[in-house]
């Protein structure tokens, strides 16, 4: 985490050390579904975070975004005595977020449908006035999105669809180019795993035509 975050004063690296300190402390024995120790994801999270510069605030709250809802040890007083209001706002923020997407609504013959990813996305931006709520919860997709192979492969094809409804637009909504590709790369990956391994196989044999081209201008140039 340290390179990804070398950016930040001293004492702001000293908040991030505490609070990364309280995350292992908190997540402690947790595993991932891939048996890995939790706490490789929230440091992933504010590492993927640290590369978009943002301020020492958002690399905490990204380190301690899930102590609250999946931990007993946390509290969001907790958060705001050892890190301020701004913490604990993004963080409560983002643990309201996470809920959302499992919202359903009634329809007139009162069976259930999923909330419309439209829908959704508003309700993202109406109910934080923080925007870095929404940054650190991309990072938090992001993320899950890289270790989605873990997951059973009914639920690899429902996050895929919904990261690319809903969180590779948020992404393009801020500017943030860089994760709307990777996190529509890996929609596509999951969603059309066919296509997805076609198309790759295409890129790879234009790669390596081109690398033969090359090598061969470069010895016709050496022989002369």
């Amino acid at each position: 985490l340290r390179p990804a975050i070398s950016y930040l004063q001293p004492e702001e690296l000293n908040f991030v050390h505490d609070a990364l300190k309280l995350a292992y402390e908190a997540h402690n024995g947790q595993k991932r579904r891939s048996g890995e120790p939790f706490i490789i994801h929230p440091v992933e999270v504010a590492r993927i975070l640290g590369e978009h510069e943002l301020d020492w605030e958002s690399i905490a709250a990204g380190l301690l975004h899930d102590t609250v809802e999946d931990t007993d040890m946390v509290t969001f007083e907790t958060i705001q005595n050892e890190f301020g209001a701004t913490v604990s706002r993004i963080v409560e923020g983002e643990t309201k977020v996470s809920k959302l997407g499992k919202l359903q609504c009634k329809n007139e013959g009162s069976s259930k449908q999923d909330v419309k990813a439209e829908d959704l996305r508003q309700m993202f931006l109406a109910m934080t006035e923080e925007v870095r709520v929404i940054i650190v919860k991309l990072a938090d997709r992001l993320h899950n999105m890289r270790t989605l192979t873990h997951m059973p492969q009914h639920k690899q094809y429902a996050i895929a669809m919904e990261t690319l409804q809903v969180f590779a637009p948020l992404a393009k909504l801020l500017g943030m180019y860089q994760i709307k590709s990777e996190l529509e790369y890996l929609s596509f990956m999951y969603m059309n795993p066919g296509d997805f391994a076609e198309l790759r196989k295409r890129v790879d044999d234009i790669f390596k035509a081109h690398e033969q081209e090359l090598e061969e201008v470069l010895s016709f140039d050496i022989a002369h």
